[in-house]
């Protein structure tokens, strides 16, 4: 399967490199390839190289997520979409990676005399570190990565094992402004990323259109960072 329908070497080499890892069936497969893993996990590499740089952690997240299996209407609310990642959790973990386990939903946390619950709490046995994941059904605001930050603090804290690495966040809403995310994970300190996610299957040239363009503007600053580094020479 993977050397019929994958397109180059390099997307070739992924899938390889992915099934030999998470001992996929078939049926596991063909859903990582009709979903554009490649593609998505490409796509979020570039858009957030500097981030992961800064908190390797979250290496392991992407910035978008297919949920195509999800039983729900198109206009929906937080706890519908949380009811069914959880009647779909297998389906779920498969597009997150194996290496999630889900310690549990409307996790609660205990600050001071207030309780405040996280939407789902995961655990990566690859990284060795609990995940935090915030549901919203609405755009991303800036205000929602503050409440993140609160709850990455309490795990830390309270929650996460002395053998554990720190616990990275991720919050999952219906859409995002890229300059928006830029912004407000500039000056953010906490290893946290912002995705969006999407009830139906991506079409794949869309988003090898958008590979290519990440790519032909990284290797265009890569040729500027090089002239710039010869005038400093000269």
């Amino acid at each position: 399967m993977i050397m019929a329908k994958a397109k180059s070497e390099e997307e070739r080499e992924f899938y390889l490199l992915l099934c030999s890892k998470n001992n996929y069936s078939k049926r596991e497969l063909q859903r990582q390839m009709d979903s554009m893993l490649f593609e998505r996990t490409m796509i979020s590499n570039e858009l957030n190289k500097g981030i992961i740089q800064r908190s390797p952690g979250l290496a392991a997240l992407r910035d978008s997520y297919v949920l195509e299996f999800l039983d729900i209407p198109k206009i929906h609310k937080e706890k519908e979409l949380r009811k069914s990642i959880l009647s779909n959790l297998r389906d779920f973990i498969l597009e997150f990676g194996k290496d999630f386990t889900l310690v549990g939903e409307e996790y609660r946390v205990q600050v001071g005399n207030h309780d405040y619950k996280i939407d789902l709490l995961m655990y990566n046995r690859d990284l060795q570190c609990l995940v935090a994941i915030e549901l919203k059904v609405v755009d991303f605001q800036p205000e929602h990565l503050g409440k993140l930050e609160f709850y990455l603090e309490a795990l830390d804290r309270d929650v996460k094992k002395p053998n554990e690495n720190p616990s990275v966040g991720l919050i999952l809403c219906a859409g995002k402004d890229d300059d928006v995310v830029e912004y407000a994970l500039s000056r953010s300190m906490s290893p946290a990323l912002i995705a969006d996610y999407q009830t139906h299957l991506p079409q794949k040239s869309l988003l090898a259109n958008k590979l290519r363009e990440l790519r032909e503007l990284a290797e265009a600053e890569g040729l500027t960072e090089d002239e710039d580094d010869e005038d400093d020479e000269e």
